[in-house]
């Protein structure tokens, strides 16, 4: 029945359309295509370049970087084993992946409950992969486990293991903020 109606609507040519003055002008909507642009370019869906998703991958690496550096540092201060220093690394490379991201959405004038929020669903997904990927490579490295912070081995195997999850979480990245997750949610608070 609605498909009947809406066929002889459209016979009606344009004098079916008298009842819509004021929209013949569409002046009032002169910032629709850029908003849909700019929709299209974070929505579900929506192309998302692979420039968007290294940005995102390099704020969490940046985060995961710092905690897990001072993690080891920390951890060696103190003598500690490789267990207790590795996991402290890892709870410090969270803290400081949501606290970069925190910095951010506090900035634009969001209350911290919501910014808390936001950084949890933007961020923890990504450091959980990059953490496994990290602490997976510098586990499985020959000999870097017990290599100490003043031994090249250390910096090495760090840096190849940063750079190793910052590849294979790009595409997660990518992944999530094409479906309007991650640090799609993120950017709606920096305009």
């Amino acid at each position: 029945m609605e498909h009947e109606a809406h066929a002889h609507h459209g016979h009606e040519g344009h004098q079916g359309h008298a009842g819509h003055t004021g929209h013949e002008d569409h002046s009032g909507h002169a910032d629709h295509q850029s908003h849909t642009d700019h929709a299209g370019h974070h929505a579900p869906g929506g192309a998302v370049s692979w420039s968007m998703a290294a940005q995102a991958t390099l704020h969490c690496l940046t985060g995961c970087a710092i905690g897990e550096i001072l993690g080891m540092i920390i951890g060696t201060a103190f003598g500690w084993g490789n267990m207790p220093t590795m996991v402290l690394a890892i709870v410090l490379a969270f803290f400081f992946g949501y606290a970069l991201t925190l910095r951010g959405i506090l900035a634009a004038g969001v209350d911290f409950r919501t910014a808390f929020k936001v950084a949890l669903a933007a961020d923890t997904l990504s450091i959980a992969v990059m953490e496994i990927i990290d602490n997976g490579v510098i586990a499985l490295w020959p000999g870097a486990m017990d290599a100490h912070l003043d031994e090249p081995l250390f910096w090495i195997v760090l840096a190849i293991s940063l750079g190793i999850a910052f590849v294979l979480t790009t595409p997660v990245n990518k992944w999530m903020i094409g479906r309007g997750k991650g640090h799609a949610v993120v950017h709606q608070y920096h305009h």
